[in-house]
């Protein structure tokens, strides 16, 4: 397929006709891309599962959380580092737990409120972003939540498909006190 220059005769372009040359390329190529492309494999809902704070006082076998160190190996899904480096007042604790025939692997991660509300949209993204990839590198997907168990983020993958497909979702309260979901 051919697309006409938009340049005048001497060779020069303006930015309006660069970007409309672009935007023109972007149109067509979304237009042509067969729907079998376009179609992808469906991610997984967000575990239902209740937020079980009381494992972090009183943590089974099974359950990973911010005070488990295991002393041979690496303990897996391994957040401490994000903790440390970054997120040491925002992300307060974590339970993570290992997948089973019901459920895949998650981590639920526990932030702390007043700092979780200081933050705008893309910051909140930017910290379930971070936190979800470094989760889903091993395995597991990602709910976030206040201690009053108030869900606030999910970050979801499907992974059957290599690379894993993910998406995130969160919960944001507008003026009046509603929640909603983007």
């Amino acid at each position: 397929m051919h697309i006409p220059k938009l340049c005048d005769a001497c060779g020069g372009c303006s930015h309006r006709q660069i970007s409309f040359s672009l935007l023109l390329t972007i149109s067509l190529t979304t237009l042509l891309v067969p729907p079998s492309l376009a179609q992808t494999p469906s991610i997984p809902s967000p575990s239902s599962a209740p937020l079980e704070l009381d494992l972090l006082t009183k943590p089974k076998d099974y359950v990973i959380t911010a005070n488990t160190i295991h002393p041979e190996r690496l303990t897996v899904p391994s957040l401490w580092w994000a903790q440390q480096n970054s997120e040491k007042k925002l992300l307060d604790n974590w339970i993570a737990y290992p997948a089973t025939d019901k459920e895949p692997a998650r981590v639920d991660l526990i932030v702390n409120q007043q700092i979780w509300s200081l933050l705008e949209y893309v910051e909140r993204y930017d910290f379930v972003n971070r936190l979800g990839s470094a989760a889903r590198n091993f395995g597991y997907n990602v709910r976030v939540f206040n201690y009053q168990k108030e869900p606030l983020a999910t970050y979801t993958c499907n992974f059957n498909t290599s690379p894993a497909l993910c998406t995130i979702q969160t919960t944001v309260k507008n003026k009046i006190g509603l929640q909603g979901s983007l």
